[in-house]
């Protein structure tokens, strides 16, 4: 696989760093608030897992597994809602954990859609951000890394279901997905 990744950008020791960062500030920001951090399936579980061992308070996990992509490399803009919750979020406070905020589409969408259920607040934490490529209005509260236009794999990221167990993210090498 690693004759596949272009070059590294983020190390397994600075995406660590990154993650504990955020736990403290989840952890002071939600402190004595019980949250729920919904992890979006399948990208942000290697995130989430590390991210969790990083909060130093109570909270509950659950996960949503929502698609627009498929096996592409450009989002479809249709979303689909694969699992939904087992938890009633009404007046709880929600943290959507995401690997990625990319167009802004899936994100966009999943936010309304918990919305509808009257939690008392909801943020999202995301691992990287491509700002270029939004096109739909949405900000992390939570964010690791803002990237450039670069399609990215490893720690959970995948193109067509692979690569997510590398321990690095790296830019993918374009004649792999073109």
């Amino acid at each position: 696989m690693r004759e596949d990744i272009e070059r590294v950008l983020f190390s397994p020791e600075e995406l660590q760093e990154k993650v504990s960062e955020l736990g403290r500030d989840i952890t002071r920001d939600y402190a004595g608030k019980d949250p729920v951090c919904v992890g979006v399936l399948k990208g942000s579980f290697v995130f989430m897992a590390d991210l969790m061992r990083c909060i130093d308070l109570p909270c509950q996990i659950e996960f949503m597994a929502v698609s627009s992509y498929g096996n592409r490399s450009e989002t479809t803009g249709a979303v689909e809602i694969k699992k939904d919750l087992s938890t009633d979020i009404e007046g709880r406070h929600v943290i959507v954990i995401e690997d990625i905020l990319d167009s802004g589409l899936t994100l966009s969408y999943l936010i309304q859609y918990l919305g509808n259920r009257n939690p008392a607040s909801i943020e999202i934490c995301t691992l990287l951000d491509k700002p270029d490529r939004r096109r739909a209005p949405v900000a992390s509260r939570y964010l690791g890394f803002q990237i450039p236009d670069h399609f990215v794999v490893g720690y959970g990221l995948d193109y067509a279901e692979r690569y997510r167990n590398l321990p690095y993210i790296g830019v993918l090498k374009k004649e792999i997905y073109q």
